[in-house]
């Protein structure tokens, strides 16, 4: 059974000082940025990944070891173990839903506590493990985490729904957009414009446009232009125009 000193040494192996320069930079985390804080080693994420799949196997305790690190790659690598693991409890001949459960509780945890706390983290787990667990569920937990004033938990909440858009469901996500459209936070932003243009790409334009026909006034610039980026030039022109300043 493997052991979390073995997938931080097996990080460590692969991290790269000038790599960990540039991603303290580009993750933002100096004095009052948004990653303030965050502690990088210089790990590439197909490094990382690779090493979820070779360390799918870790106990969930010890994932909760990497979740709970200072380190930036080792909270994603906990964060792919889970992925993996939830995806193999998925699958159609084997599923398992008790082994789905235990780990959606445990990403769940790692969310309050607030170790998804930068955006890949997020991005890379939220609609891979929540997203496709509380599909077929109440989704009362996304309204939850998508109205608490932390970022991440908003964040997750707005990811989270990525899940229900693959399967072909837009209600939560056009739902938690309208809840959010006051916060001009650029990350709030960029997650809520990207959603709502993967509800038009993915499930119905008619519900996308619908959707701005109502809100468009109120929408922060950022998040209407990620919405709107598939549209004709006309027609966003047209949205971009509503929009009060």
């Amino acid at each position: 059974m493997p052991d979390v000193s073995q997938v931080a040494d097996a990080l460590a192996e692969n991290a790269d000082a000038g790599d960990a320069q540039h991603l303290q930079r580009f993750f933002k985390t100096g004095p009052g940025e948004y990653g303030e804080g965050d502690v990088f080693i210089g790990v590439r994420v197909p490094a990382i990944r690779k090493l979820a799949k070779q360390f799918a196997a870790l106990p969930l305790t010890e994932v909760d070891v990497l979740l709970d690190s200072p380190v930036h790659e080792h909270r994603l690598a906990g964060l792919l173990i889970l992925v993996e693991q939830f995806g193999r409890a998925s699958a159609v001949r084997t599923r398992d839903d008790a082994a789905r459960g235990r780990i959606a509780d445990s990403y769940l945890a790692a969310v309050r506590r607030g170790r998804v706390n930068n955006w890949d983290l997020v991005d890379q787990s939220a609609p891979y493990i929540l997203g496709d667990w509380l599909y077929d569920r109440p989704r009362d937990l996304v309204f939850e985490l998508g109205t608490d004033e932390d970022l991440w938990r908003r964040r997750v909440a707005l990811l989270t729904t990525f899940g229900f858009i693959r399967n072909g469901d837009a209600s939560t996500t056009l739902a938690m957009a309208a809840r959010v459209l006051g916060d001009r936070r650029d990350l709030t932003q960029k997650a809520t414009g990207w959603m709502l243009r993967e509800v038009g790409k993915r499930v119905d334009r008619v519900l996308l446009t619908g959707f701005l026909d109502e809100h468009a006034a109120d929408m922060g610039a950022t998040a209407l232009s990620y919405a709107t980026e598939h549209l004709d030039t006309d027609l966003r022109a047209h949205y971009r125009s509503l929009r009060r300043r």
